[in-house]
């Protein structure tokens, strides 16, 4: 009943009519949360009177137990209609054509064609629609799903196990929570890119700061897009930065570790997943690890990275409040946040209390976002100074180094 009445009053606040929202899910896009509710759209259905369209998802995998699996999950929720299944990417490109779906999911060891191939070719064909990777939880399976978000992938989740945190409910959710999210976002167009193991670094004039701002230390959340956005943004950092940068980015383990790895080797800072209690360095970007919370605290004069096991928040884990809390504490008036892109609002919390101890905080602007739902729930309760390009966000952590070199108050790591 909340959400029915949440949803009625948000229809009628931005104005849309049943005739409107009647197989028009994008346009609803703006509400953050609403369309990841369970029966989201059963209840606008129900609410306004009229059939609305279900999502409809093509399970692309060469498995038959996996398409079974999946296509069970998928159709436990009424608001998802699978409206077919292909064992290799060779059959997916021609099922595209026949049942034009909203979302597809996407294996990436198959057959004939393989999932990396299939990313290239619906991009060559459709910047817009959103592709799911479904990876293995091993290293070859993070390897090749960070080069699958590089080629143009919305997004990916873990395949469900009889074991461990991969469970089929758990990973069912999840896998839910990012089909509804990316059929109802307004989704940039995606260029093929090649993976981010092979890209130059970054020789393009980053734009200066403007804001003036001032910190000790930077930290970054993000989620839903964050590899490519990170990609473009570390590169463009001086070798020489005055200050620590902190990254949480929803990612399992394995998949944070190898992320590091691939960052560093194009970046002039250096980036390392963090460890439990490595003391923090300027010039230096710290990645949480996967499975883990990260913290930031001072000890005997030292300033170290606290990694623990709690449950998680927001759903996620690393979360990005768990950070932005402590953050806030050590760092605050010079704490200096970031949220990239990212579904959700992971991130909001914290950056109250970053805001509350005098902090700074930045947003990616909608237009780059893959999602902008945890950017744009920063917006929206006014706690952000700006929401900016990913260039110029770099800008202006470049001008906080240049500013600050006089009175460093960390050693400058080396690379």
């Amino acid at each position: 009943m909340k959400t029915v009445i949440q949803l009625h009053l948000t229809l009628l606040f931005i104005g849309i009519n049943a005739e409107t929202l009647l197989g028009h899910r994008r346009l609803i896009r703006g509400v953050d949360g609403l369309t990841s509710q369970p029966n989201f759209f059963s209840l606008a259905q129900e609410l306004i009177g009229f059939e609305m369209e279900k999502i409809k998802v093509l399970i692309v995998d060469d498995s038959a137990v996996i398409r079974k699996v999946l296509g069970d999950l998928l159709r436990e929720d009424p608001d998802i209609e699978v409206v077919g299944t292909a064992a290799n990417g060779k059959l997916a490109l021609q099922e595209l054509q026949r049942l034009q779906p909203d979302v597809v999911t996407l294996d990436i060891e198959m057959p004939e064609m393989n999932g990396l191939e299939t990313v290239q070719h619906i991009r060559q064909r459709d910047t817009k629609l959103p592709i799911i990777m479904c990876s293995s939880l091993t290293a070859d399976g993070a390897s090749h799903t960070l080069d699958a978000l590089a080629f143009g992938a919305s997004d990916y989740v873990t395949k469900p196990s009889s074991h461990g945190i991969n469970t089929r409910e758990v990973v069912g959710a999840e896998l839910l929570q990012k089909i509804k999210t990316l059929a109802s976002s307004p989704l940039r167009p995606v260029e093929a890119a090649r993976p981010v193991s092979t890209i130059s670094p970054i020789v393009a004039p980053t734009p200066p700061g403007t804001l003036h701002l001032s910190a000790d230390a930077i930290a970054i959340g993000v989620s839903t897009g964050g590899p490519n956005a990170l990609a473009e943004l570390l590169p463009r950092l001086p070798a020489d930065l005055s200050v620590p940068v902190f990254i949480v980015q929803h990612m399992p383990p394995i998949f944070t570790k190898l992320l590091a790895e691939r960052l560093d080797s194009q970046c002039r800072i250096r980036i390392v997943e963090a460890e439990h209690d490595q003391e923090v360095k300027a010039g230096t970007a710290y990645l949480a690890p996967g499975g883990k919370h990260m913290e930031v605290r001072r000890v005997l004069g030292r300033t170290v990275i606290s990694l623990n096991d709690g449950p998680p928040e927001n759903s996620c884990k690393p979360a990005v409040d768990v950070f932005f809390r402590s953050f806030a504490k050590t760092y605050g008036p010079h704490a200096f946040a970031v949220i990239l892109t990212g579904m959700g609002q992971d991130g909001l919390k914290g950056c109250e209390q970053i805001k509350a101890a005098g902090g700074s905080i930045l947003a990616q602007e909608r237009a780059s976002c893959a999602v902008w739902g945890m950017p744009g729930a920063v917006m929206a309760a006014g706690l952000a100074r700006a929401a900016l390009s990913l260039p110029e966000i770099a800008g202006e952590i470049s001008a906080i180094s240049v500013r600050r070199a006089p009175r460093q108050s960390a050693p400058l790591q080396s690379r």
